[in-house]
């Protein structure tokens, strides 16, 4: 790695290895994000994101809070400090606000990610959108940290031998291209499939696929004339309102399937940076996982176990034993909490032990049963931190609390579910009958949360494996093994949703992603 200019006392360069292994990216701060369900509501309502606002915002704030709070650093997207309200009001707010962000920044707890620029300070090109007062908030608390605080940012590559030439070239294979790629190879996949995770009825997968072959098509179209293919310019053909801006948000319900597309547009445009960087997207609850996508996901081998033998897949839906837990919990208190009660919360030896339980297990997922009762232990305790945090600021309203540990296992178009916890067992498997005919890839992913329905609370969820089932047989035999699991629950038919129950650049030398 070439350093920058050794005078600048602000900033340390890394490069994506240099990342901490728990590192993630967090979905929720795409300026285009919208749960899936409120996607659907604003296309039937004519709403743009600005109208949906106050409730977008406020998701977008929590999610950001939990990512901070449930992993060890998180990269962000060097405009979202500027451009990104959830973000941005503690960097305007000044006061313990700011300086809890300088904190986090200081400490390697938040790592912008740098395009093109070669300083988190830099002025963005003329062109791009930049909200001034964000920015210049963002700039004075660059300029606030201590002498011997650095920020750590990264980048595919800080050579400067080449006019950066390396580092444009790396860009464009490792985000742009990906994002071609999966774009182009969306009819490839097993479109009923497509059609069950995004919640197409099955009598209207046949046309759900002509339309995506149709977003193919165009895309295709754009490669062979050497235009770039770019989110914005899909959204303008296929989900956005003729004659409005991208960035309003605003949907056209004329379209066909425009939620959905955009679903899949927002899935493959979000994971191409974690996958650059070699770390996890952490997807927010009402999203879709990337499991969708169907694919080997080779880039991200070193960081998810990978499990192929179905008696090993067995073991993450087998019934785990913990004590009942006799506490009380503001299900609300991490929204009411500030950024930072969020930096007190990780000095705390509660947390610590958490993020470090979660690593392992993750660092080892063959060693699940010996692992997720750490996990869960040390979930239950973070969240008496929380609560205590929300007391300090009078925030808290202590409710009954059911916490349980969720394991889903997903394979193709099946998704398997078992909760345990409190004295609670419970498995069940939504199966579609094109499952053995399709893909058999999929994931295992970890859901730490409230049993009680409805629940706003401090909740957790991260893939911690990836599935590889070699043929129909594998699948036939992990399908048989399950269904032997007391007290399970089959529902042949039922179609799932491969939404979560848990990356923009900019650069005048590269179009917008």
């Amino acid at each position: 790695m070439t350093d920058v200019d050794s005078s600048d006392s602000l900033m340390t360069p890394i490069q994506p290895e240099q990342l901490e292994p728990g590192a993630v990216i967090a979905q929720s701060l795409d300026n285009q994000w919208v749960p899936a369900q409120l996607t659907k509501d604003m296309i039937e309502r004519g709403q743009s994101l600005d109208q949906v606002g106050h409730r977008r915002v406020r998701e977008v704030r929590a999610e950001y809070f939990r990512s901070l709070i449930n992993a060890s650093q998180v990269v962000i997207n060097r405009a979202y400090f500027y451009n990104n309200d959830a973000i941005s009001r503690d960097l305007i707010e000044e006061g313990e606000a700011r300086a809890a962000h300088r904190r986090l920044l200081a400490s390697g707890a938040i790592v912008p990610f740098l395009l093109g620029e070669r300083h988190p300070a830099e002025e963005p090109p003329g062109h791009l959108h930049l909200r001034r007062e964000g920015f210049t908030a963002w700039q004075e608390t660059l300029a606030g940290l201590a002498a011997a605080d650095r920020v750590r940012c990264v980048r595919m590559s800080w050579d400067e031998s080449a006019g950066d030439q390396e580092n444009r070239d790396r860009t464009r294979m490792r985000l742009y291209q990906p994002f071609t790629e999966k774009v182009q190879g969306l009819t490839a996949k097993d479109i009923d499939i497509l059609a069950a995770h995004v919640g197409v009825a099955r009598e209207d997968a046949d046309r759900f696929g002509e339309r995506l072959g149709e977003v193919v098509g165009f895309s295709n179209g754009l490669s062979v004339r050497r235009q770039p293919v770019v989110r914005n310019t899909l959204y303008e053909q296929f989900v956005s309102v003729p004659g409005t801006n991208v960035a309003e948000g605003r949907y056209d319900r004329g379209k066909p399937f425009a939620a959905e597309i955009k679903q899949l547009l927002d899935l493959i445009y979000n994971v191409n940076l974690a996958d650059a960087l070699g770390r996890y997207p952490l997807t927010p609850v009402g999203s879709l996982r990337r499991v969708v996508l169907q694919e080997a996901r080779e880039a991200r081998a070193a960081t998810v176990g990978v499990v192929q033998d179905p008696e090993q897949l067995l073991t993450f839906l087998r019934r785990q034993t913990f004590a009942a837990v006799q506490d009380r919990l503001t299900p609300e208190a991490v929204n009411d909490l500030t950024l930072h009660d969020i930096w007190r919360l990780r000095q705390t030896s509660a947390w610590n032990a958490y993020i470090r339980a979660f690593g392992e297990l993750t660092a080892a997922p063959e060693a699940f049963h010996d692992g997720v009762g750490q996990v869960f232990d040390g979930y239950v305790r973070l969240n008496a931190e929380i609560l205590r945090l929300a007391r300090e600021r009078r925030q808290a309203r202590p409710t009954a609390w059911r916490p349980v540990v969720e394991v889903v296992v997903t394979v193709g178009a099946a998704v398997f579910t078992a909760v345990s916890g409190n004295d609670v067992w419970e498995v069940a498997g939504s199966i579609l009958p094109l499952t053995v005919s399709g893909s058999l890839t999929g994931s295992v992913q970890l859901v730490l949360r409230n049993r009680m329905a409805g629940r706003q609370e401090q909740r957790f969820a991260r893939e911690i494996a990836t599935v590889r089932l070699a043929s129909e047989r594998e699948w036939a035999q992990f399908h048989d093994l399950v269904r032997r699991l007391p007290g399970y629950r089959d529902s042949v038919g039922t179609a799932p949703t491969g939404t979560a129950s848990a990356t923009t650049q900019d650069n005048e030398d590269l179009p917008e992603y």
